[in-house]
């Protein structure tokens, strides 16, 4: 997977499906000023882009869980169209989760079964977008268990790495905003590109500059911490 990450990562930075400013952070929709900008639905549009990372989640879910008929899931919406890639390409049954039911009709929170049945304990591997904190994507592995199946696996194209969204996948922290929900069993996390190889290649392509990546690191230790202390605090939405 190590040659899919640093190639992901070139082409990231290329077709600005990632941005990276540290001197002047984007505005998050939680209203924190971060250093970074991800959009992977960028890679949607072109074809070879669109390939190549389908290729990519193929090779890193295919040895998982070997000769098992295995349930590929998509998050909602941007796990989708790399969940649907994968399912065709390896033949396997495809599902999707909402982060929540809906609130009509028969209310399903996983779409692609029926309302009065669940997964059968069938073996699942979750395709994520993007993990970042970690906690909606921790909801849907929750989501595939509560339906019966089977989910120690879940996929992502691009991770942040951070300690809470690892501990939340280890089962060591609660993954709702109540604080009363853990994953038990733990779930394996692999992903295609992870922020460290990000910044390794933005240094090496000239992107950044060594000091740039410097503060990038310091961001990852501190993410909701770190616009403040550069003087870029956050911004609060009046509530209309």
């Amino acid at each position: 997977m190590a040659d899919y990450s640093r190639e992901i990562a070139r082409d990231a930075l290329d077709l600005g499906a990632i941005k990276l400013n540290p001197s002047n952070p984007f505005q998050w929709a939680s209203g924190f000023r971060m250093p970074i900008y991800n959009d992977n639905r960028m890679f949607l549009f072109n074809s070879d882009y669109r390939n190549f990372i389908a290729n990519a989640f193929v090779g890193a879910v295919e040895p998982t869980i070997p000769n098992c008929e295995i349930v590929i899931a998509g998050t909602s919406t941007a796990g989708i169209p790399w969940a649907s890639l994968v399912a065709d390409r390896l033949g396997r049954p495809m599902i999707y989760i909402r982060d929540k039911p809906k609130d009509h009709g028969l209310k399903n929170q996983i779409e692609g079964i029926g309302a009065e049945t669940d997964l059968r304990g069938r073996k699942v591997v979750v395709i994520e977008d993007l993990i970042s904190t970690g906690g909606s994507s921790a909801a849907a592995v929750q989501a595939v268990r509560d339906a019966n199946g089977e989910c120690n696996h879940c996929f992502s194209l691009f991770n942040y790495g951070f300690d809470e969204a690892r501990e939340m996948f280890q089962g060591h922290m609660a993954f709702d905003k109540e604080g009363t929900k853990v994953l038990n069993p733990a779930c394996d996390v692999k992903s295609l590109l992870t922020y460290d190889v990000l910044l390794e290649v933005a240094q090496e392509t000239g992107y950044l500059s060594s000091d740039q990546v410097k503060v990038l690191a310091e961001w990852r230790a501190d993410p909701f911490g770190w616009g403040e202390k550069r003087g870029f605090p956050r911004i609060i939405k009046e509530k209309k």
